[in-house]
């Protein structure tokens, strides 16, 4: 077998995605599978600024020029049999190439307000080319029920492959380090791209309402990029401190010093900070919303999703060591469950699948 991976995400996006595309291209070269071959198909060039008009230009040349042109001559040239796309636009492919989709989410449908006017317009267009599609892998069993309940693929050709992670943590997390983060004692961490879905909204209360009942909370380090036009949501609280994107290596260090990671967000393909924290020992406070059940099972501390419920479990993480502790155990037992070789294992058996039907 002879696969173009589409590895566009590397170059346009830090968040989930571009983790995606690096631990399959990891698991791949830790399976080494003798019946596939495989090669990255991108335009590599880096657009993971918000400068314009740069940003639009480089955006319009990878889909309208690259995509359409020079993708199909670089799979022709490798003798692609099949195109694995990983981004929201698909390259075009050469005639008799077979078609492979990566399906994230359906945020685009279901919260069409956190995208900017291109990338509704682009996945717009990335979900009508999955009914043509000869298959389409999803990243969670949720993602597979939404994509046959609100587009009408069938079972038939939805495969869930779930994500992995990039190790096993058997320590438990040691104490803050001075010398290289803004606090010196305990903290709470919340990581994630910050657009509204991920709902930091909802901590503001969180830190509002314990303010009002006279209340302190430690500080909470927050570990992503912010999108442009955030920095818009007002000063933020007391105690909280904006790292932006950090290292892989930093954020293993932050995982493994938070007393818990919070993640309210609101809606989820999959969710890789909780799988990362787990693994880390690092205690999961969130909601029991679209794939977070599959990914967390019974090791997250789960709330209800509101300000109150959220202020309950972070006093109570705080304060209880022993309900902590817990925890710290559960999550790597949990996280166990999946690694970057499984998920290339089961992408493999999806090419054999659509390449090799019957055998």
């Amino acid at each position: 077998m002879r696969v173009g991976i589409d590895t566009n995400p590397l170059y346009v996006t830090q968040a989930g995605v571009a983790r995606y595309v690096r631990g399959l291209l990891q698991g791949l070269a830790s399976v080494q599978p003798e019946d596939c071959e495989w090669q990255p198909v991108a335009w590599e060039v880096e657009n993971l600024a918000y400068a314009q008009p740069q940003r639009a230009l480089k955006t319009m040349f990878r889909e309208l020029i690259w995509a359409r042109w020079l993708a199909p001559r670089a799979l022709r040239r490798f003798g692609a049999e099949l195109l694995h796309t990983t981004s929201a636009s698909a390259p075009n492919r050469p005639h008799g190439t077979k078609h492979l989709v990566t399906l994230y989410d359906l945020a685009l449908l279901r919260h069409p307000e956190r995208f900017r006017r291109w990338q509704r317009f682009s996945g717009q267009r990335g979900l009508h080319q999955l009914h043509a599609a000869d298959h389409v892998i999803t990243i969670s069993q949720f993602t597979a029920d939404e994509a046959m309940r609100m587009l009408g693929l069938p079972a038939s050709r939805l495969t869930p492959v779930l994500l992995g992670w990039d190790g096993v943590a058997e320590s438990v997390p040691g104490p803050a380090t001075p010398t290289t983060l803004p606090v010196s004692g305990e903290f709470y961490l919340f990581v994630g791209s910050l657009e509204p879905g991920k709902n930091l909204a909802l901590l503001r209360e969180v830190w509002s309402l314990a303010a009002a009942a006279g209340q302190s909370l430690p500080p909470l380090l927050i570990a992503g990029a912010r999108w442009f036009g955030v920095p818009g949501e007002g000063a933020p609280p007391p105690g909280w401190h904006y790292l932006g994107h950090v290292s892989d290596a930093e954020l293993d260090r932050l995982y493994r010093q938070a007393l818990a990671l919070v993640f309210p967000s609101k809606y989820e393909g999959f969710g890789l900070p909780v799988l990362e924290a787990m693994g880390r020992g690092c205690p999961v406070i969130c909601s029991r919303v679209a794939s977070l059940p599959e990914v967390a099972g019974d090791a997250a501390w789960w709330c209800e999703l509101d300000a109150a419920s959220y202020l309950a479990a972070l006093r109570e993480c705080a304060r209880n060591a022993s309900a902590r502790a817990a925890h710290v155990q559960a999550g790597p037992v949990q996280a166990r469950k999946f690694s970057w070789a499984n998920c290339a294992s089961e992408t493999l058996s999806v090419y054999r699948k659509v390449l090799r039907p019957g055998t």
